[in-house]
């Protein structure tokens, strides 16, 4: 079993609270290569993503739903309780594993089939995660109790987080 020899090198530097969504994200990418940077496990990316995600951009909910048998089940995520089970035929997590594109919600009432895990999610955006096979393994959410708080910076950044995915290794069933 390999230990972490110094858990303290994995920490964030904080960033003022008036940082902009741009050195958000590219102080996340920072993070992201400290922490990661020889990391191959699925299950660690999703999780520690999940955290530096919502710690950096400060959504209300970030997380993965895995592709197993042909649904999406939960999977590493902060914040409130997400939804266990999702079908590919139901709300935006849903639109994005069946249309394998980034879906950017500004207003998740009006999207037809939202699913409310939370009431208090305005606006998402839902990334999709593909091995190096191109077999879609995972969609990235965001929620945010905002409307339109995703834009295409987000789509940008997220993407090219999802992105670096494709190298890990699975090992759920497809």
């Amino acid at each position: 079993m390999t230990t972490d020899p110094d858990p303290s090198a994995h920490s964030v530097t904080p960033l003022p609270a008036n940082a902009s969504k741009l050195e958000r994200y590219e102080a996340l990418l920072r993070d992201v290569d400290a922490v990661l940077g020889e990391e191959h496990d699925a299950l660690v990316w999703m999780a520690t993503l999940a955290c530096l995600i919502r710690e950096r951009i400060g959504c209300f909910w970030a997380g993965f739903y895995r592709v197993v048998r042909g649904e999406l089940v939960i999977g590493p995520y902060q914040g409130t309780l997400g939804c266990l089970r999702i079908p590919f035929s139901r709300g935006v997590c849903g639109a994005c594993a069946t249309r394998g594109e980034t879906l950017v919600v500004p207003d998740v009432h009006q999207f037809p089939g939202h699913i409310a895990c939370d009431p208090r999610s305005r606006s998402e955006i839902v990334v999709p995660v593909f091995d190096h096979e191109g077999r879609l393994r995972a969609v990235l959410d965001l929620d945010s109790r905002e409307p339109a708080a995703f834009d295409e910076t987000d789509r940008r950044y997220l993407e090219r987080l999802a992105w670096r995915l494709r190298e890990v290794e699975w090992t759920d069933p497809l």
